[in-house]
């Protein structure tokens, strides 16, 4: 199983403890990737949102300056909100970046849990699935083929033009960032592409009969079951202890949801609900290497077998400082409990 981190590039506080601009905290999210490459982690994600309070609107660009800095770990988006975008443009950009750092790149793309990319690059959201749909296909096409030939709804046609660059990679790898819509499950696996399902709340085991469509719909289409991989990115964090983890990690994510769900109608996060999702069976990822290592297996038991995981720590808007220690512990300390094929050594496997 491959470990790794997403970040939103968020310019948080750091629970408040003191402010930081916007330059500091850009290179203080490209020492925390390259130290994650030193540490032996598999992926770094950067997402995509276009509101105050995230740096992540051009995450190719954060991308390549990490490519810059880094040699072996593997820089992805995390999504790339592809309805809102030009797949010729992103197909370009992320060939560039696989390019500057030698076959390291890949995409997750979606739709976007957030909706200002909608009208700010003059989309309709009503258009939301069909947006997708239209433009994944040309992506598609655009990665297998050199000269395009392509029509549709929202984009120009193409008639036997070329894009360029290249990547170095023979296939550049598309993920298809997913939240709890069947159909989204069942179009990537008919298109045998990999899943990446977001689990933020909840109990993970909720997610197997949409995980269940997916492998059904890409053993229909005629892809093997080593390449409909699944991955999954959960919110969370790793300390010296459980304690300390739950305490760093609490306030800021309350604030943090409580805020999220003013805009969305979810009712203010309790002490007592994060406990939930923290406790054995919920979503979140939070406690000391050994708990979260444990809570991995579950949630790869959970869904049939996971190949990559991925943590989401911005959300508790943690300190610098804290991130780093928890992708150190991650990469030396919680990878190496897992072996290859996701399963635990014999002698630790639990019930």
């Amino acid at each position: 199983m491959e470990i790794g981190v997403d970040s939103f590039a968020a310019m948080f506080s750091g629970n408040k403890s003191k402010t930081i601009n916007d330059a500091d905290a850009m290179a203080q999210l490209l020492e925390r990737i390259e130290y994650a490459d030193k540490m032996g982690l598999d992926s770094f994600g950067i997402g995509e949102h276009h509101r105050k309070g995230f740096l992540d609107s051009a995450p190719g660009l954060i991308l390549s300056a990490a490519a810059a800095r880094t040699n072996h770990i593997r820089l992805t988006s995390a999504v790339t909100v592809l309805s809102a975008a030009d797949p010729v443009r992103v197909f370009q950009n992320f060939a560039t970046l696989d390019l500057i750092s030698r076959g390291r790149a890949e995409m997750v793309v979606g739709r976007g849990s957030s909706i200002e990319a909608f009208p700010l690059f003059g989309y309709n959201l009503k258009d939301y699935d069909e947006l997708f749909a239209e433009k994944l296909e040309l992506l598609l096409k655009i990665r297998a083929n050199e000269f395009v030939t392509w029509s549709g709804k929202f984009r120009p046609a193409l008639k036997n033009l070329p894009v360029y660059p290249r990547p170095q990679q023979a296939s550049l790898p598309i993920w298809v960032g997913v939240g709890g819509t069947p159909e989204s499950f069942i179009r990537a696996g008919t298109l045998g592409l990999p899943l990446m399902v977001a689990v933020i709340g909840g109990e993970t085991q909720q997610f197997r009969p949409l995980v269940d469509l997916y492998r059904e719909a890409g053993k229909r289409a005629g892809f093997k079951s080593e390449q409909l991989k699944v991955g999954m990115h959960s919110l969370g964090h790793v300390a010296k202890t459980s304690q300390e983890a739950v305490n760093d990690f609490y306030p800021g994510y309350a604030e943090t949801m409580t805020k999220i769900g003013k805009e969305r109608g979810w009712p203010p996060m309790t002490r007592a609900r994060f406990e939930a999702q923290a406790g054995p069976r919920g979503a979140l990822l939070v406690g000391s290497v050994e708990e979260v290592s444990e809570k991995i297996l579950r949630h790869s038991d959970a869904l049939g077998g996971i190949s990559r995981l991925t943590f989401q720590m911005d959300s508790a808007e943690l300190p610098h400082e804290k991130l780093m220690q928890a992708i150190e512990f991650i990469g030396t300390r919680l990878k190496p409990l897992i072996s290859s094929d996701g399963k635990w050594p014999a002698t630790r496997r639990i019930k």
